[in-house]
C-alpha cells in the first residue's frame, strides 16, 4: 500500500527546503536534463536525500529535484526519473507524483524518449501522448493507496488532458514545431522490444513504445492532477528498419533536442 505517512514525510522534507509551493511539476525523461536551462533555480535536492524516495541508477537521469521559477511560475522539476527496469515496483516509480500532490502541484508535464511504431513519425519528432496501453504488467495502485492521497479506482478516460494538448499544439504552431499525437504503449524493459512485439503493438493501435511514463500518468490521474505528456522519437522501433537498436542511437538523437523542448515547455507553462 502507498502509505500517506511516507509520502507526507517526503513532501514535508522538500517543503522545508523551499519557499513558495510549486503549482507545476515537470518530469524530464532520458537526456532532457538541460531542457529547463531557463529555470531560475532556487533549490536543488538529490533524490537520495529525500525520505522514502528511490534513486535513479541510469546515467542519463541525474536524479535531482530542481525547484524555482520557470517563466514566472513556481515549478518543481525532476531531472531524471526512475524506472521499473531498475528493479523498482511501479508504486515506487510513481511515488514522486504523490509527493508533488501534497506539495500543491496541480499540473504535471511528463517527457520521455520513445521508439516510433507509427511509420509516419521521424526521429527527433515530438509527439503528444493522447492515450496509453499499459503492457508493463503492473499498476502503481495495485496494492492500494491511502484515500487522503488518491482514488484507487480512478477514471483514465481523460488522463491526458485534452485542454492541455490543445494549448501545447497552439504553442508548437507559434514556434513552428511539428507536434503530432499518438498512443503510447508502456513496456517493462530494459531490453528493447522484438519485431514481432512491435507488429502486435501496431495492431493494437500503438504509435509509440517506451519503458516509462505509464505509472506516473496513472498516479497523476488518481491524484486529480492535470497532465500533459510529450514524447521525443529517438529511434524507429524494432523491425521498422534493418538497423539494430542501441543506446548510442538514442543519445545521438538528443543532439539539440533539449533546447527545442525547453522552448516548448516555456511557452506551455506561460
Amino acid at each position: 500500500m502507498i502509505e500517506y505517512a511516507k509520502v507526507k514525510e517526503a513532501s514535508d522534507f522538500i517543503a522545508s527546503k523551499i519557499g513558495e509551493a510549486p503549482e507545476y511539476g515537470i518530469i524530464l525523461g532520458s537526456g532532457f536534463a538541460k531542457a529547463v536551462s531557463n529555470l531560475e533555480v532556487e533549490t536543488v535536492i538529490e533524490y537520495a536525500d529525500v525520505p522514502n524516495m528511490r534513486c535513479s541508477t541510469n546515467s542519463m537521469h541525474p536524479g535531482k529535484f530542481v525547484i524555482g521559477k520557470f517563466n514566472g511560475k513556481q515549478v518543481i522539476c525532476m531531472q531524471g526519473r526512475i524506472h521499473m527496469y531498475e528493479g523498482y515496483e511501479s508504486y515506487e516509480v510513481a511515488f514522486p507524483v504523490f509527493v508533488m500532490k501534497l506539495l500543491g502541484v496541480k499540473t504535471l508535464i511528463i517527457t520521455n524518449a520513445t521508439g516510433a511504431i507509427n511509420a509516419s513519425y521521424n526521429v527527433t519528432d515530438f509527439v503528444l501522448i493522447k492515450d496509453h496501453i499499459n503492457f508493463s504488467g503492473d499498476n502503481p495502485l495495485r496494492l492500494g493507496i491511502d484515500p487522503r492521497l488518491a482514488n484507487a479506482c480512478c477514471d483514465m478516460t481523460y488522463a491526458y488532458s485534452p485542454a492541455l494538448r490543445e494549448k501545447a499544439k497552439a504553442v508548437a504552431a507559434k514556434h513552428g514545431v511539428e507536434l503530432a499525437e499518438g498512443v503510447y504503449i508502456g513496456v517493462f524493459g530494459p531490453s528493447f522490444e522484438t519485431p514481432a512485439e512491435i507488429r502486435a503493438f501496431r495492431i493494437w493501435g500503438a504509435d509509440l513504445v517506451g519503458m516509462s511514463t505509464v505509472p506516473e500518468v496513472i498516479a497523476a490521474s488518481a491524484c486529480g492532477i492535470e497532465l500533459l505528456a510529450i514524447s521525443l522519437v529517438t529511434n524507429m522501433a524494432a523491425g521498422m528498419t534493418v538497423d539494430k537498436l542501441g543506446l548510442d542511437d538514442i543519445t545521438a538523437a538528443m543532439d539539440g533536442v533539449p533546447e527545442r523542448l525547453g522552448k516548448l515547455l516555456d511557452g506551455i507553462i506561460e
